[in-house]
């Protein structure tokens, strides 16, 4: 990975939303509910007043308009500041 968030930032891989039918009907994409569970792939240092409890590889909750979109050779992802991850799941 070539990107490395700056101080309390972490770049998240969103979980992909779930496949919804009602009645034979396919939701769209559009119409999808935003996913708000994903994968920390890589985290800031922290800053002097937040030290960074994030670490590659946590899988976090976080706010449904938590974040920044990002694509990366093709790959979409949300950064954020860590205060925006709501929990670590366990």
């Amino acid at each position: 990975m070539n990107i490395k968030p700056l101080a309390d930032r972490v770049l998240v891989l969103p979980k992909p939303a779930e496949e919804k039918t009602i009645g034979g009907i396919i939701i769209p994409d559009t119409a999808k509910e935003k996913p708000l569970q994903g994968e920390v792939i890589a985290a800031g240092n922290g800053t002097k007043d937040e030290e960074m409890i994030l670490k590659v590889g946590d899988q976090v909750l976080y706010g449904k308009y938590a974040g920044n979109e990002l694509e990366y050779e093709g790959v979409k992802y949300l950064i954020m500041r860590q205060s925006d991850v709501l929990a670590i799941l366990g």
